[in-house]
């Protein structure tokens, strides 16, 4: 059994890689992808052995070659394609950020049997796409997001008898406090999360709940769930990830702890059926579990959220793309906490019609898009 991992030098990749090597020493990495981070994939390369690699950054392709043994092929973007194309796998991890993770999605459904997917922009982007995708492709996809997971592992029994899906949220690190009194928070108070480490992106977007936001679009079109059976509720403990509310008001809620761990264990156990004995993912029954409905006054992004047309793709897109950037202004002191939603709003508001018929459509929309905000705020 052979994976190929996009992505592997970050958090999730590097993970996977832990994983195999601990628990599933059947399964051999045959293809490693990295963006930029050439010593780790170096590393890498020298304790996993891959058949194939791929670095984004051709600038450090050299310095690559030099510290690799020569019998490992370096792929180019247009041979990485075509290797997939015209090869198969048994597994696929995509965990690249950022919408140009579209540019691997068509290639890997075509040669992987089963694809655990982190790259939450490619399916913001382009989930629209999903409904007519070949039942035989939906079914390879095996969402990794902790609440997508719990999602995927118990919606196929009784799917016409759900009421509502409600997936938790922390409430990151200003949980309790009116949203416009953050007015002067630092970017590196935003970016403390209480209870586990991230990146800053995903740390701010717990911050405003933009996050949840986007794990909402995931689920709707992830599992064909219309918005209206969708919803979030503030859980602190984070250890109940989603919770099924069916017609006959019984009430499934699914809770593991919050480690990824479980579900890249559980994406690579399908062909397996280990057991897995760890002690330390039992939960406690010691402990109480806390929920509490979203207030507007502490995360006014997520009604914002809540009243855009989310039937027009271009909305969601831009809401995403509108995100991130005010998030990186933020970051680099061009504008105040408070002033997210207020960014969000303006790019949303972009009139700029674009069919979106395919992932070329979506990965264009994506660079107009860019300019057209570039132009339009003089930061």
């Amino acid at each position: 059994m052979k994976i190929n991992i996009f992505g592997s030098t970050g958090i999730i990749g590097s993970k996977t890689l832990d994983i195999i090597n601990n628990y599933f020493p059947s399964i051999k990495i045959n293809l490693l992808c990295s963006n930029t981070n050439v010593r780790k994939l170096i590393n890498q390369v020298n304790i996993y052995n891959p058949k194939y690699i791929y670095l984004n950054d051709a600038t450090k392709i050299d310095f690559l070659k030099k510290n690799i043994k020569k019998s490992i092929n370096i792929l180019n973007f247009e041979e990485l394609k075509s290797y997939l194309i015209n090869s198969k796998s048994d597994y696929t991890l995509l965990a690249i950020s950022g919408y140009k993770s579209l540019n691997y999605l068509d290639p890997i459904l075509h040669n992987t049997q089963s694809l655990g997917l982190v790259s939450k922009e490619a399916v913001v982007s382009a989930g629209h796409l999903f409904k007519d995708f070949t039942k035989k492709f939906k079914n390879k996809i095996y969402p990794l997001d902790s609440e997508h997971f719990s999602i995927f592992k118990n919606i196929n029994s009784n799917f016409f008898e759900i009421k509502k899906v409600t997936l938790t949220a922390s409430g990151g690190p200003f949980l309790g406090k009116n949203y416009h009194s953050l007015k002067n928070i630092s970017f590196s108070a935003a970016s403390k999360h209480p209870k586990w480490q991230m990146g800053y992106k995903n740390s701010i977007d717990s911050a405003t709940l933009v996050n949840k936001c986007l794990e909402l679009i995931e689920a709707h079109y992830l599992f064909n769930l219309p918005f209206e059976k969708l919803d979030i509720v503030i859980h602190p403990e984070s250890q109940i990830h989603s919770i099924f509310e069916y017609n006959n008001y019984i009430y499934n809620m699914v809770a593991f702890q919050n480690d990824m761990l479980i579900p890249i264990y559980n994406f690579l156990n399908q062909k397996f059926n280990y057991v897995l004995n760890k002690d330390k993912f039992r939960i406690s029954y010691n402990q109480s579990f806390n929920f509490s409905n979203v207030k507007n006054q502490e995360f006014p992004i997520y009604k914002f959220f809540k009243n855009i047309n989310k039937s027009d793709p271009s909305n969601i897109i831009k809401f995403n793309v509108g995100n991130e950037f005010a998030v990186n202004l933020f970051k680099n002191n061009k504008i105040k906490y408070t002033e997210i939603l207020k960014i969000i709003s303006k790019i949303t508001s972009i009139n700029m019609e674009y069919k979106l018929n395919n992932i070329k459509d979506i990965i264009n929309y994506h660079e107009l898009l860019e300019i057209k905000i570039s132009e339009k705020f003089n930061f």
